[in-house]
């Protein structure tokens, strides 16, 4: 039964509606005042930023509300076919995109620049929540999860092969998903493992531990995997005898090297190798004992660590960028740069800091209007706002980005359809990606990959693929009482 279109506005979410708007607008007075100055005075000079934003919000809105007027059923129907034309958009853009800024992302056409990397979020959003709705679909089962994992990272990899690193990591935002409908938390803990693992050994790679011989992030990171494996047998196995059995063995193996170390020191990292071997051999010989398949995958997350920490290395020398990896060794302190590589980063905090706790006043911020901060319309927006508002305008943004997540997680959790809750959750999960990492950017506290603030920075692309990411949710969110959906 088709959903009646004199019931949209009465069904519509106004609440995230009003959110939307507040949020765009300030958005576009943040614009204008990074952008400010006496030749472009006007906040609707169509040659000046704000003008420009000014349609781009324009014509946002027109989208968005054209998507209430669709049929919700068509987003589903269409979802495999949007994100091949997307996909395909993506591989032509790697081949036709002019070199801008060291990638090639954007299509040119004439004064219009259009990101496809952008709108490569929703369509994957509408895919995903495609495939796990389909019938007997579960993510335990091995062909499932392979097949989710295809989806998700064939857009990544295009987008990495356009040089956008931030773009290619946002659909990480996608594994929030998967944990929620049910993916092993195992997973989520396994990637977390492996980015404190190699925020270890690129911050610790140059420093030693407890004798000259001894690397620190490598002899750490060691030892984390034999407390994990511990931690692992504690909440799966719930053996308490494994347990005491490697405390000993760790406490042996700690004696003998102490001493050995006193007369002749050696690089301790052969003691862990020698407690983390014995610890895999022990959990394959529990396994053959007990015939408990936990024994075994904790044993091949040990390995695999080890594999990972080994190849750190390669992969922050061999396959990054020199430019990213000066910015994630400026991230984690390794460096300090504040002249070069992390100058956007120093002057923000500068920025942001000087605002105290009520700001300068908007159009005051003398940071910004004096042009220090590099991209302060558009990755940097932020700063803008710390700097002029202080910080409780910046508190007021955070809270209502925060009720935005907040309201779109509720209103994904009241959906009777499986398509449109992992959609709802999937818009949730970019959302939050997006302002976390754009945020963690600004005051340092991530690596500069250049992803936008969504609503806040400048340009057409951003504003355009959240807004229909948004819309469509609001549109589905309006068809849950249909009897289709039940």
């Amino acid at each position: 039964m088709s959903f009646r279109k004199s019931n949209i506005w009465e069904e519509l979410d106004w609440f995230t509606v009003t959110l939307y708007g507040i949020l765009v607008i300030a958005g576009w007075f943040s614009v204008y005042a990074a952008t400010y100055d006496f030749d472009h005075a006007s906040i609707f000079d169509l040659s000046g930023r704000s003008g420009q934003q000014m349609i781009w919000i324009i014509t946002s809105v027109v989208i968005g509300f054209s998507l209430l007027m669709i049929e919700s059923s068509w987003f589903e129907i269409f979802s495999f076919w949007i994100y091949c034309a997307i996909i395909a958009l993506l591989v032509v853009t790697i081949f036709v995109a002019p070199d801008i800024k060291g990638s090639r992302s954007w299509l040119v056409m004439g004064p219009v620049r259009i990101q496809p990397a952008e709108f490569a979020k929703f369509a994957t959003a509408l895919a995903l929540a495609k495939l796990m709705s389909t019938y007997r679909f579960d993510l335990t089962r091995g062909k499932s999860m392979l097949s989710i994992l295809m989806l998700i990272l064939l857009p990544m990899v295009l987008i990495f092969l356009q040089k956008e690193t931030g773009s290619a990591l946002v659909f990480l935002a996608f594994f929030f998903v998967l944990y929620r409908e049910g993916m092993p938390g195992a997973v989520l803990f396994a990637g977390g493992a492996a980015i404190l693992f190699f925020i270890l050994v690129i911050r610790y790679a140059t420093e030693i531990i407890l004798n000259p011989l001894t690397p620190a992030g490598e002899f750490m990171v060691l030892c984390i995997i034999v407390a994990f494996i511990v931690v692992l047998l504690l909440i799966y196995a719930k053996n308490s005898k494994s347990i005491k059995n490697i405390f000993w063995l760790a406490l042996g193996i700690g004696v003998v090297t102490a001493v050995v170390n006193r007369l002749y020191p050696v690089n301790l990292c052969w003691a862990a190798w020698v407690l983390l071997g014995s610890s895999v051999l022990y959990l394959l010989g529990l396994y053959i004992k007990e015939r408990k398949a936990c024994y075994t995958w904790i044993a091949l997350f040990a390995l695999a660590s080890v594999g990972f920490l080994y190849s750190v290395d390669y992969v922050f020398d061999e396959v990054m960028e020199p430019h990213q990896q000066t910015r994630i060794q400026v991230a984690l302190g390794v460096i300090d740069d504040p002249s070069g590589a992390g100058y956007n980063v120093n002057q923000s905090k500068i920025a942001i800091g000087s605002g105290g706790i009520i700001g300068k006043g908007y159009l005051n911020g003398t940071q910004t209007k004096l042009k220090y901060v590099p991209e302060q319309d558009t990755d940097f927006i932020f700063c803008t706002i710390g700097e002029e508002k202080g910080f409780l305008g910046s508190v007021a943004i955070l809270v209502g980005f925060l009720l935005l997540i907040v309201r779109l997680i509720y209103l994904a959790d009241r959906q009777k359809s499986a398509f449109h809750r992992v959609y709802g959750y999937s818009v949730a999960c970019i959302i939050f990606f997006h302002v976390a990492v754009n945020i963690g950017m600004v005051i340092g506290i991530m690596p500069v990959i250049g992803i936008p603030l969504p609503f806040f920075s400048y340009g057409g692309s951003s504003l355009w693929a959240f807004t229909i990411l948004l819309f469509i949710f609001l549109r589905l969110d309006i068809s849950r009482s249909d009897r289709s959906n039940a």
